[in-house]
């Protein structure tokens, strides 16, 4: 005889229907891509600041570079903490790192080929001077981007995946350096927290998906909480760094008696402030995620604000992306 479903047993309540999560998560899905798409001039209107040419294209690459880097970082950073775990079952979701190493390495070629034609959007293949590229600091940077997606989409799909890490982190180096002009005041001060940054960022955002899907993956086994309760607690340390070193980086671009000012007055302080207000909404995501895994008998409960978080997380990646591409405050 088939057992009563938990809905129909008196004194609980039905599931509530999928569809209207579903229809949340696309709608937020929808508006962290048009953050780049639209381009800064939301961002700018009102403060007297110019927009480069193609400023929103580029923004849109670099968001698409940033999420294509966390995808494979953060599997690799779950697949580590997974092997950490006694009794850990030996199944794994299947990688999306081939697939994130081949958009990475599109992305990088856009945006190489616009520093090709002097930071410029091209009308034509004739406009990009593709020697050039060796000639800058720049554009040296940006071919190694884009070999090392290459390198990373050829270690992903070989024997040895694990291998993915050392392009990938030579993409980290060159984005971090990329960031910080020579031009500069103290630019490898910059770099060096931006490189701490970017690396922190790809592990959180691209861990917590690939923990999820694991957690799925394992569903019925002990070792599943521990894996979400590990992949927690080191979490919380890179929300740290995060947040350390994104507030060093502020104070460089923005000292400390004109960060009111310009939170509301350039769009880079406005893009800013809309990025910690994320940030913030993610860490208390993460935070009812704990609690929910602490209590709640089936570790999948918890699931429900970690997905939560996971868009919340894309949203930022695409501010992120959007913030590379907004001129520079200056220092008053």
């Amino acid at each position: 005889m088939k057992p009563p479903s938990r809905a129909a047993e008196p004194g609980r309540h039905a599931r509530p229907s999928g569809t209207g999560r579903t229809a949340a998560v696309l709608v937020l899905v929808v508006l962290g891509a048009s953050i780049p798409v639209l381009g800064p001039s939301p961002a700018l209107h009102g403060t007297g600041e110019a927009e480069a040419p193609g400023a929103g294209g580029i923004a849109l690459l670099r968001t698409v570079l940033f999420a294509a880097l966390s995808v494979p970082l953060g599997e690799l950073f779950v697949n580590r903490l997974a092997r950490s775990l006694p009794g850990a079952p030996p199944q794994r979701p299947r990688s999306w790192a081939p697939y994130a190493a081949t958009v990475g390495f599109v992305a990088a070629l856009g945006l190489a080929s616009v520093v090709a034609t002097g930071n410029l959007v091209p009308d034509s293949a004739a406009d990009i001077d593709v020697g050039g590229l060796y000639e800058s600091r720049d554009g040296k940077l940006a071919l190694l981007e884009v070999n090392g997606f290459l390198a990373a989409g050829l270690c992903a799909t070989s024997r040895r995946p694990g291998l993915q890490v050392w392009p990938l982190a030579a993409v980290v180096v060159a984005e971090a350096l990329r960031a910080h002009p020579t031009t500069e005041y103290s630019p490898l001060i910059g770099s060096g927290l931006t490189l701490v940054h970017l690396t922190c960022a790809s592990l959180w955002v691209g861990g917590l998906p690939y923990a999820l899907r694991t957690l799925r993956r394992w569903r019925g086994a002990g070792a599943g909480p521990a894996l979400l309760g590990l992949y927690a607690r080191v979490a919380a340390v890179l929300l740290a760094a995060i947040t350390a070193t994104g507030v060093c980086s502020s104070l460089r671009r923005m000292p400390p008696g004109t960060i009111a000012d310009q939170l509301t007055d350039t769009a880079y302080g406005r893009v800013l402030l809309a990025k910690v207000v994320l940030v913030a909404a993610v860490a208390a995501l993460a935070l009812w995620a704990r609690v929910r895994l602490c209590r709640a008998p089936d570790p999948l409960d918890a699931c429900s604000p970690a997905r939560a978080e996971v868009v919340a997380l894309g949203v930022v990646v695409a501010v992120s992306g959007l913030l590379t591409a907004l001129p520079v405050p200056i220092r008053w």
